[in-house]
């Protein structure tokens, strides 16, 4: 058999990548009943094995700075997680299919599906029907979900710990993506010191006004029913969602579908995942767009999110090589997916775009520089969890009492610690959620300079992104394109003083 050279394992590597996503988008679309994800491990084994981790290794330990030394980064990292997920395949598959057939029963009667719970709860008005949703997803998740989720978060820290990439899974982390996951931390906690008096401030009037309870009574399904706004509802319509979005990317110089390489997946469906996702199955050629819908503003809000990601990956240059187009630093897809849906923060947008009326548009902008808070502290405290998670400083059976301190403590709901290992997202996804906020308040500053505020509808704003941003893929890293805009470092301080102009609207 041919040696496995960089070339084979790029060509390969996609085939692989394609192969695995297309499964994933199937199964997580409700397409089909769970994922078949074994047999693609094995048809490629070749490029997940001993010799290609041994191959990106020394590319990494050798390669110059420049392009060479990024495209043995992300092929490393790669390399890492795809063979760290290879003998997870069954457990994988044995999650997907128990998540697309799990049901449980609701105080009132109904069986809902477990996929569909986190919907239910947050359009029940009836709070003591809304607690009682969650009590029996809890159970569900306790007797069933969690089990599932600390067994692979234990084999695969385990596993990337034996390959010896650094002194354990943090630092292993930190070596192969260059982000500092101490200093982001810090970062974390000073973002929770510093504006835990605006929350303090902010918190019991929503919570009032919105859901009638105090502070002190505020469970995590509350914020469920609180975040999806309700009461916007006429401003937002579901029927006229899609048009409205393709209206607007065209306005700024875009085709909204890219010459038929995005497809939207809008509709519900039995087996189809609450959180929506955008799923690449070949970058740039073949993008889906999929959304279940929960109504409201929160379906507006994620499908400008899901639209960054969709016209990123649909826009990336087909030259590139395929590190360049499927790999690298997930902040900066994240933070064009962020560019988008922070149009919701936009009164020139909102009032052009929805139905929202002007008079209720200083109300929808203070709750959402509430909501944008609210998940900045959450995601602050998330990571924190999860480096005493990855890190072993705290016994497996203690992380769901820090779970529930830190989460609780950060946002005021109280949260439930069944949920400890459900709600982690793998290879501290977290940090780039947080860098992606950081880098997307710089874009934000940089395109108004460039195009004036309304750069969502100026013609010409849409040809730069698609060629300074989006053609790029995700080759360089959240850091260096920061460094190109005016600021030119991440930080958390202007999202801080963009939440405090909203919560002033």
């Amino acid at each position: 058999m041919k040696a496995l050279g960089l070339q084979r394992l790029r060509v390969e590597g996609q085939a692989f990548m394609e192969a695995i996503s297309r499964e994933g988008y199937l199964a997580y679309s409700g397409h089909k009943a769970t994922a078949e994800l074994q047999p693609i491990y094995q048809q490629y084994e070749k490029v997940l094995g001993p010799e290609a981790l041994e191959l990106t290794l020394e590319l990494f330990r050798s390669a110059p700075a420049g392009d060479e030394r990024r495209s043995a980064q992300w092929l490393l990292e790669w390399q890492i997680e795809s063979q760290a997920s290879k003998p997870l395949a069954a457990l994988d598959e044995r999650e997907i299919a128990w998540e697309n057939s799990a049901v449980l029963r609701s105080p009132d009667g109904r069986v809902i599906q477990y996929q569909a719970a986190p919907i239910e709860i947050a359009n029940t008005t009836d709070r003591k029907l809304r607690l009682g949703i969650d009590a029996a997803r809890s159970k569900l998740v306790k007797s069933e979900h969690a089990p599932m989720r600390l067994e692979r978060l234990q084999r695969e820290k385990d596993y990337i710990e034996s390959l010896g990439v650094a002194d354990g899974y943090n630092a292993s982390f930190e070596a192969v993506t260059g982000i500092s996951l101490t200093s982001l931390a810090a970062d974390c906690q000073r973002f929770l010191r510093d504006t835990q008096s605006m929350w303090d401030d902010t918190l019991p009037g929503f919570l009032r006004s919105s859901l009638g309870i105090k502070p002190a009574d505020a469970k995590r399904s509350d914020a469920l029913a609180l975040f999806r706004a309700s009461e916007f509802d006429a401003g937002f319509p579901g029927p006229q969602m899609e048009s409205m979005v393709r209206k607007q990317v065209n306005e700024m110089g875009i085709d909204p579908v890219a010459e038929g390489r995005i497809i939207y997946d809008l509709g519900d469906r039995d087996g189809k995942r609450s959180r929506a996702f955008c799923s690449p199955v070949r970058v740039p050629e073949e993008v889906y767009l999929v959304l279940r819908p929960h109504g409201g503003q929160s379906d507006y809000n994620t499908m400008m999110h899901e639209l960054g990601h969709a016209l990123h990956f649909a826009y990336a240059s087909p030259d590139y090589p395929f590190e360049f187009r499927w790999l690298g630093d997930n902040s900066v897809t994240e933070s064009y997916a962020m560019l988008f849906d922070h149009r919701m923060q936009d009164r020139g947008w909102l009032l052009r775009y929805t139905d929202l009326r002007k008079g209720r548009v200083d109300a929808f902008l203070r709750r959402a520089g509430f909501e944008e808070l609210h998940f900045l502290r959450r995601y602050c405290a998330k990571l924190i969890y999860e480096v005493s998670l990855y890190v072993g400083d705290v016994p497996w059976g203690q992380l769901p009492d820090l779970y529930v301190s830190l989460l609780s403590g950060a946002t005021g709901f109280e949260y439930d610690a069944v949920d400890a290992f459900v709600d982690v997202d793998p290879r501290f996804y977290s940090a780039r959620y947080l860098r992606a906020w950081q880098l997307q308040s710089l874009l934000n500053d940089d395109l108004t300079a460039r195009f004036d505020a309304d750069w969502h509808r100026n013609p010409g704003a849409g040809p730069w992104i698609v060629s300074e941003l989006f053609a790029h893929g995700q080759r360089d890293t959240a850091d260096e394109i920061a460094s190109r805009t005016k600021v030119g470092k991440l930080s958390f301080a202007p999202l801080a003083r963009r939440i405090e102009e909203l919560l002033e609207s």
